[in-house]
């Protein structure tokens, strides 16, 4: 399954898209793990570790000054909130991941491939930046059926799969046979979030999405159904994202400095803000420094 383009001239920014696989057992960082709900004894095994490769891995990602030896792992299942200072540095790692922009050193995978070719992660895959990046003169359905041409999909599972992202984007009818433009903004991000999801993708990337539309309708969205599909989503309000992301990463100075629960942050009574998880990040870097396993 491969990663595709959209052409310059039709849609601005590429897409990737996937299937779905079971989760793996850890979400770690250089020394920080979390274990996920299911027993790593089940996981431990060494061909089961072999059947079931992180969702995502990425070693060593270095770029300018936004990332710096950058490492994360991500098991199948998650979702991860990317939350970083300065802000762009998720932005940019989340382009890197879906092949956007280059890095100059580091190693990326997906579902245990180094090839973003057909052979490997490609359609596994889909970004979705805080500009669909689509022409707005296409019509909802026009974006859609280009979408899945380019995944190859044959016309009756294009047709199918267009009406489902349809219906859960909530587009209305005579708004997929209408212009984009016409819907302004809200319905350019419900087709890029619809296009995102024609073919079913197992990683799911999503960089500041949908703030063009209404806090209860956004948070609907974003619980994009699949226990097996992995999320990881980039904000700059993390507070916006209660209730959406299990785990959250805190990237400083290109790197990830901390992997953590949700839940963790308020074990700690701190807000999941850019505050609280600066503050925990400091926490957990204080007791191991002290030689005591962080909680």
């Amino acid at each position: 399954m491969d990663a595709y383009g959209i052409g310059a001239s039709r849609i601005r920014q590429p897409l990737v898209l996937a299937s779905a696989r079971p989760p793996v057992p850890r979400l770690a960082t250089g020394g920080a793990s979390l274990t996920s709900s299911t027993p790593d004894a089940l996981w431990s095994a060494p061909l089961l570790r072999v059947l079931r490769p992180a969702a995502v891995t990425c070693t060593g990602l270095t770029r300018g000054r936004e990332l710096n030896h950058c490492s994360l792992s991500v098991p199948h299942g998650a979702r991860l909130l990317l939350v970083s200072d300065p802000d762009a540095t998720a932005s940019t790692l989340l382009r890197v991941l879906a092949g956007l922009s280059r890095v100059e050193r580091g190693d990326i995978q997906i579902a245990g491939s180094s090839n973003p070719s057909t052979a490997g992660w490609g359609r596994r895959l889909a970004y979705l930046g805080p500009d669909p990046g689509m022409h707005t003169w296409m019509t909802p359905h026009e974006a859609l059926q280009l979408a899945a041409e380019l995944l190859d999909l044959a016309p009756d599972a294009a047709a199918r799969r267009i009406e489902r992202a349809i219906a859960w984007a909530r587009i209305p009818s005579e708004a997929a046979s209408r212009p984009m433009r016409r819907g302004g903004e809200p319905l350019q991000q419900r087709t890029g979030l619809a296009a995102a999801l024609i073919g079913d993708p197992e990683v799911l990337l999503l960089d500041e999405p949908l703030r063009a539309l209404e806090e209860r309708e956004r948070k609907r969205l974003l619980k994009v159904p699949g226990r097996r599909r992995t999320i990881l989503l980039a904000s700059r309000y993390p507070a916006s994202e209660i209730g959406l992301m299990a785990h959250v990463a805190y990237l400083r100075a290109g790197r990830v400095e901390l992997i953590a629960s949700v839940d963790a942050l308020e074990k700690a009574e701190l807000p999941l803000s850019h505050r609280g998880i600066a503050a925990l990040a400091e926490m957990r870097a204080g007791t191991v420094a002290r030689g005591a396993a962080p909680a």
